[in-house]
């Protein structure tokens, strides 16, 4: 059941790859085609059932995505806000929406990430169904050492998972959409900072391979995961969306 799980959409950092655009207003406020980048992880969590949604964002900003997004109405969910008073890493997000959550599991997907088509949100829906301790959702990609890449066992589950890797040990990244159960701020709490002094979401997820507890989606090769965080990927996210539109009228 989704009604119990709680969804996260961190949608903080400084989008240092994207500026002079990001100088002044958030890269999750900037447009992909015809909407800005914040409603497309909305979707994707209250299109899987998800109806509590927090968005945690710059101090400076929240007002802002107040001001746009509402309570949540207009899109069948309650959405609440915080703040990250600066980025420290993906999982700092569990620590921040720990009070909110309230021992509820969740799943984060981070807010300059886009799916389109595929069915993400049924596929996002099955795996809460069927979550036990943790989900990730894998996309093959050409660059496997530009991302987190996990390592696969004869039987096709997860044996590994290895930030950025010289060597990567299979083409299937990790996406920023993550579930977990309500063990995840209890797991967080144990993280120690990286190098870069962030709570690093590739050890948090360690945790749950080394339980044997996690499990990971392989996103069909007819949808789109795009890290909207560059001017290229994001021109090329609006490209995407226009031709799906004018063709299909469907993105999801």
């Amino acid at each position: 059941m989704t009604n119990n799980f709680k969804g996260i959409i961190l949608a903080g950092g400084r989008g240092t790859r994207l500026h002079p655009l990001t100088e002044v207003v958030s890269k999750q406020l900037l447009p992909v085609y015809d909407r800005p980048m914040i409603f497309y992880p909305i979707e994707v969590l209250v299109n899987a059932g998800i109806k509590d949604i927090l968005i945690i964002t710059n101090p400076e900003e929240k007002v802002i995505f107040q001001r746009l997004i509402g309570n949540g109405s207009q899109y069948g969910c309650k959405i609440d806000y915080n703040i990250q008073p600066k980025p420290e890493g993906i999982a700092q997000a569990f620590l921040i929406a720990s009070e909110w959550l309230n021992g509820s599991p969740a799943t984060l997907i981070l807010g300059d990430n886009i799916f389109l088509k595929g069915n993400i949100s049924n596929l996002l829906k099955n795996a809460i169904k069927e979550n036990v301790g943790s989900t990730v959702f894998a996309y093959q990609v050409d660059n496997p050492n530009r991302y987190g890449v996990i390592e696969l066992d004869n039987k096709g589950s997860i044996k590994s998972l290895e930030e950025k890797p010289e060597n990567p040990k299979s083409d299937w990244a990790v996406t920023g959409l993550y579930v977990y159960d309500n063990n995840v701020v209890k797991h967080t709490k144990t993280l120690i900072p990286s190098k870069r002094n962030e709570l690093e979401i590739t050890s948090l997820n360690n945790i749950y391979i080394n339980n044997d507890i996690m499990k990971v989606v392989f996103l069909p090769k007819d949808s789109y995961w795009l890290d909207a965080g560059t001017i290229d990927s994001l021109l090329d996210a609006s490209n995407i969306v226009k031709s799906l539109k004018h063709s299909s009228g469907d993105i999801f």
